[in-house]
């Protein structure tokens, strides 16, 4: 094992210890919840990364997820012409991209995926998929069915996985509120994934199926982080009970479709208000910042330039050490990683796929390492989405779920970092899961 696989292997116990550092009942730890789930998390990545047949389903749901988005790019480039070609790409009748375009390229891939998953749904199959998850996490972890619930449709889903548990929201603990906050920001649903794969094939082969073993990697690492952030000091409704998923059934396929197809569209004007908000706000915060040091560089002899990306790169840097990146390397995915907090996962992705593009990386275990870490929607947009999410759900979690919301989202942050921290314990530079 390399100098660098050992620094990751050891960045899993510092960030525990952090966790632990930051937990308000340190004398009720789950330590079956802790044990299991990281247990699971180097099952999983051991599988994938070590294991002759692990390693070749990766590549082959790689390769599925790579063809069925090519398949959800058809209806775009039929409804926008040129403009959904992605840059580079030329159709059977010789229509050339116009560039890289998000808005028709990237963005329709979440309404075919949306559409996808409603169908899956309408045939049970998602159910009995996520029950299966569900059932692993509440028998071996003893935690809450509710919770279990949640968490394994998290894999698959976003804010709508709190549907599969709304008759039980009211009257959950502190604790599995927690839960619930920290799994939806710590993982990241299947339709925007499609998003992020977009971005990036083209500079990283393999990135889907990185995406994929992320999502099911930060589904344990979520209930870790959680329980030792704000563990469980009250007797939980469904505990060790498995519960079956809340949903309303669409009366046919093609309703599933049309239903499926508007909560993508839903979730897309939702981004890209988000995007214009939070960047423009950036922007400003930037401005002011830029003009500050103006003043204080010439009078303190400091370097460098003044924004947000910049100060969450020096505070994200050490972070990103004990991940396992090269200290060469360091510099730049600390600035990736630290900006995901506050211009979202979808501003880093595109950063990350033009550091990319451009090489910046020395080496290769940089690369899956961000893509790991990033794969989470740990940042403050996400929590105000789930916490309104929540509260419409159940009014009667209002007056209480501001606290429990910020320590969920360091619990999701520090989740999405020990699946970084798993991948990298495992990644070897001659790995074939890095693709050429």
């Amino acid at each position: 094992m390399e100098i660098y696989n050992l620094v990751s292997l050891s960045g899993i116990f510092v960030l525990l210890g952090f966790a632990w550092i930051l937990s308000n009942k340190k004398r009720n730890m789950n330590w079956r919840v802790i044990i299991w789930g990281i247990g699971l998390q180097l099952l999983v990545a051991a599988f994938i990364f070590i294991v002759p047949a692990g390693t070749k389903l990766f590549l082959i749901v790689n390769d599925v997820v790579v063809k069925v988005l090519d398949s959800a790019s058809a209806g775009a480039r039929f409804v926008f012409g040129p403009l959904a070609i992605p840059p580079g790409q030329t159709t059977e009748t010789g229509q050339q991209s116009l560039g890289s375009i998000l808005a028709f390229q990237a963005f329709p891939t979440i309404i075919f995926f949306s559409a996808l998953i409603a169908i899956l749904y309408h045939f049970r199959i998602m159910s009995l998929i996520i029950r299966v998850f569900a059932y692993v996490f509440t028998k071996l972890m003893r935690i809450s069915g509710a919770e279990s619930l949640v968490v394994a449709s998290n894999i698959f889903v976003g804010i709508e996985s709190c549907l599969t548990v709304k008759p039980y929201l009211a009257r959950m603990t502190r604790s599995e509120l927690c839960t619930v906050l920290t799994a939806g920001m710590a993982t990241v649903a299947s339709n925007v994934l499609a998003l992020y794969v977009f971005n990036l094939i083209d500079v990283f082969p393999t990135i889907a199926g990185h995406l994929v073993s992320a999502s099911l990697l930060s589904a344990p690492a979520a209930l870790v982080m959680s329980k030792i952030i704000l563990p469980e000091s009250e007797e939980p409704e469904t505990l060790g009970v498995h519960v079956k998923p809340f949903y309303e059934k669409d009366n046919s396929v093609f309703e599933a479709i049309i239903n499926g197809a508007y909560a993508g569209v839903k979730m897309i004007v939702g981004i890209v208000a988000l995007l214009i908000a939070v960047l423009g706000l950036v922007a400003l915060v930037d401005l002011i910042l830029s003009s500050i040091g103006q003043y204080v560089n010439p009078l303190f002899g400091f370097e460098g330039q003044w924004s947000l990306k910049a100060i969450f790169g020096y505070i994200f840097y050490p972070v990103t050490i004990v991940l396992g990146v090269p200290p060469s390397d360091a510099g730049v995915v600390s600035k990736i990683i630290g900006e995901r907090l506050i211009v979202t996962e979808v501003v880093a992705y595109n950063d990350f796929a033009a550091v990319l593009e451009e090489g910046l990386l020395q080496h290769p275990r940089s690369a899956v390492i961000t893509t790991y870490a990033l794969c989470g929607f740990a940042h403050l947009a996400s929590m105000a989405i789930f916490v309104g999410g929540i509260c419409a759900l159940a009014p009667e979690r209002s007056r209480n779920i501001g606290a429990i919301a910020v320590r969920a989202l360091i619990a999701a942050t520090l989740a999405c970092l020990l699946t970084a921290c798993v991948a990298g314990t495992f990644f070897t530079k001659g790995s074939i899961l890095l693709g050429t």
